[in-house]
């Protein structure tokens, strides 16, 4: 985000995503993600900017918006916000904050995150619930889990309809067997780099995470080492990250 001026893209999604899709009986599941590589240096600095950020969007109760962040172990930030289509972002929400803020205070915040990274990406994902497995209903903020592992399936366009289908196989089993590990499936859309899934499992920390997986890895068996590799033979790439979700920089609107 460069300046209020410039209105960088960065503004459109943290202020000018309407969030319209949650209240709707049928979201179309659609996110605007936002990531920001922050320089590890500058961590400490851009953690202070976005928290003051939030803290005003509170302050004046900025409606129309909603936006959940998570940080990654290599120091990316990723803005969350749902959208129904690309005709749902717009400047109301950010020229009320400014309005609000004031113009110049605002550039000011902006001014000090700028330093904080150098390289940013926008893109969309698709949460694909009939790939999800979450027994108890959906959500993307589990309570008093916000440790993650995000595990990225990378392929190539032509593969995907055999690693969907060996992504539902994966479901199926977790349900028959009655798994405890739950998690959302994303889809790559419009900005992502190349084609993936995302599986998204939420934990209440590392150790947590761990004791689920080897659990879940007795629970399943032999079944689940035939699946699990019958379902990588699809991949062109496979990534785990960890990051945890940050709830300190997050912003619901109250409309």
């Amino acid at each position: 985000m460069k300046t209020m001026k410039t209105k960088h893209l960065f503004s459109i999604i943290l202020f000018g995503v309407l969030s319209t899709g949650v209240a709707q009986e049928e979201p179309s599941n659609l996110f605007w993600v936002h990531e920001d590589v922050v320089k590890p240096a500058m961590v400490s600095s851009y953690e202070t900017v976005c928290k003051e950020l939030t803290a005003n969007l509170k302050k004046h109760n900025i409606p129309g918006f909603n936006v959940i962040v998570s940080n990654t172990a290599d120091h990316r930030y990723l803005w969350v916000s749902p959208i129904n289509s690309m005709a749902d972002i717009n400047y109301d929400a950010f020229n009320t904050l400014s309005e609000k803020m004031g113009g110049d205070a605002m550039n000011a915040l902006f001014d000090k995150m700028n330093k904080s990274y150098d390289v940013e990406h926008d893109y969309v994902i698709q949460m694909d619930e009939e790939l999800s497995y979450m027994p108890g209903g959906i959500t993307q903020t589990p309570e008093g889990q916000n440790y993650r592992k995000f595990h990225y399936f990378h392929y190539t366009p032509g593969n995907e309809k055999a690693l969907r289908e060996k992504s539902a196989a994966i479901k199926k089993l977790f349900e028959s067997k009655g798994s405890k590990v739950h998690y959302r499936t994303y889809k790559s859309g419009f900005g992502a780099r190349g084609a993936f899934y995302m599986v998204a499992i939420a934990a209440k920390d590392a150790v947590d995470y761990a004791s689920k997986i080897a659990e879940n890895n007795e629970l399943l068996g032999q079944e689940w080492q035939k699946t699990w590799m019958d379902f990588q033979s699809e991949l062109l790439q496979y990534e785990i990250i960890e990051g945890q979700m940050r709830p300190d920089m997050a912003y619901s609107s109250s409309d």
